[in-house]
């Protein structure tokens, strides 16, 4: 008589791996908050022993997926973004993973986008009885004003609802992002943060070269912005803000961390303000860390990963109340915080912290040590917890799983 099946609810959570599908359309070397954290994610359960399936749209054509321990590199056909040159859209695929699935079958489905090889993997796991659990990384229908595409607004929101309440779980960044899908009609929402590597993003990496590179003297300030120079991350607020902060102080300077398409029409309008391009890992946390004061109005954000990584850099955060801000400030604490979409206060506090500039030196060190409380490991074990959640719910529910579950060595 052949022995009976583990059930996943009977292993001790220290020794459960699951086979995790994961499907999304930017993965690192692509640079967004996106890409970078789903690439965190997946090394984390790598490392854990999870055996991953990574599917995503080939990025070029010398694109081949590494081989690396405990994960497949699935890629398939996509297509340009337009106006995200940089990204491709996955095109459907629920045939092919109807197949791969009936021959590698995953205990989950993880979803990172919502586009059409998202959806495909959606259907595609439903007709199998595999469980599905989604992330809520971007605000699309927040995004569609910014272009021209109003109209698209409901339709987008339609969409997206449909398609996350199609899965068992969606995750999403913030209480506040929670709250507000709650009552846009979404379900089984859970909320699993970012985190911050504080080693890598420190005060400790302040470079005077750099500054002086910048033309700025120590006591001079810095206002930072890191992120897409694009319509929907209300750049001309950054522009105010500065010009209220250099009225209080005409020695500070402006630098832009970041690129896309409205970066030429600003560099033409604004000579004196530094644009530096992309930057990444040590390059970019030595800009962060050189800086003084991170100004950050974008009204489209689902997290911002910058406002953790300003923060672990020591920096004094001028956001709206909303997103990781509203989680992680304390107004006149460990940051500024303007009401949400108020361009007036939010300009009137950075020309307040260009006038008391010690004062606001205490909101940095302060957002330093909120930093530190944000790992990135406790992160992974929140994410990992919440599939092993939906996995025994789908057993107790009469999934029936067509291998035993892997056992961890004790």
């Amino acid at each position: 008589m052949e022995p009976s099946p583990i059930l996943f609810d009977e292993l001790p959570i220290a020794h459960r791996l699951l086979r995790l599908a994961v499907v999304t359309e930017t993965y690192p070397p692509e640079v967004n908050g996106v890409a970078m954290t789903t690439g965190r994610i997946v090394s984390a359960m790598q490392a854990r022993g999870h055996q991953i399936q990574l599917i995503r749209p080939r990025q070029s054509a010398q694109d081949v997926g590494p081989a690396e321990p405990n994960l497949d590199h699935i890629l398939k056909p996509g297509i340009p973004i337009p106006r995200y040159n940089n990204l491709r859209m996955g095109l459907p695929a629920k045939s092919s993973l109807l197949k791969l699935w009936r021959e590698k079958r995953p205990d989950v489905v993880h979803l990172v986008t919502e586009g059409p090889l998202g959806w495909s993997a959606l259907s595609a796991a439903l007709k199998l009885n595999i469980p599905v659990t989604s992330d809520f990384h971007t605000n699309f229908h927040h995004y569609s004003r910014h272009y021209g595409l109003g109209w698209l607004k409901t339709p987008i929101e339609s969409y997206l609802r449909k398609f996350h309440n199609r899965t068992r779980l969606t995750l999403v960044p913030t209480h506040a992002m929670r709250d507000e899908l709650l009552q846009d009609g979404y379900r089984n929402l859970k909320v699993v943060a970012r985190g911050v590597d504080t080693q890598l993003f420190t005060p400790a990496r302040r470079s005077d070269s750099l500054r002086a590179a910048w033309g700025v003297r120590p006591s001079d300030v810095v206002a930072l912005y890191v992120g897409r120079l694009a319509a929907e991350k209300n750049l001309p607020v950054v522009l105010r803000a500065f010009a209220a902060l250099r009225a209080r102080q005409p020695s500070a300077k402006l630098v832009l961390v970041g690129d896309g398409p409205m970066r030429h029409e600003l560099a033409q309008a604004f000579p004196d303000t530094i644009f530096a391009g992309m930057r990444t890992g040590l390059d970019l946390a030595t800009f962060y860390a050189s800086g003084d004061v991170f100004l950050f109005p974008s009204l489209t954000e689902t997290f911002g990963n910058v406002t953790l990584e300003a923060m672990a850099s020591g920096l004094v955060v001028i956001a709206y109340d909303y997103a990781a801000a509203r989680d992680l400030i304390a107004h006149r604490e460990n940051g500024l915080l303007a009401p949400f979409d108020a361009a007036d206060t939010f300009c009137a506090l950075a020309g307040e912290a260009a006038a008391e500039p010690k004062t606001v030196r205490k909101f940095g060190t302060a957002a330093r040590q909120t930093a530190q409380d944000m790992s990135w490991s406790t992160i992974y074990s929140q994410f990992e917890q919440a599939l092993f959640d939906v996995v025994k719910t789908s057993e107790r529910n009469g999934y029936a799983a067509t291998h035993e579950f892997s056992s961890r060595p004790a």
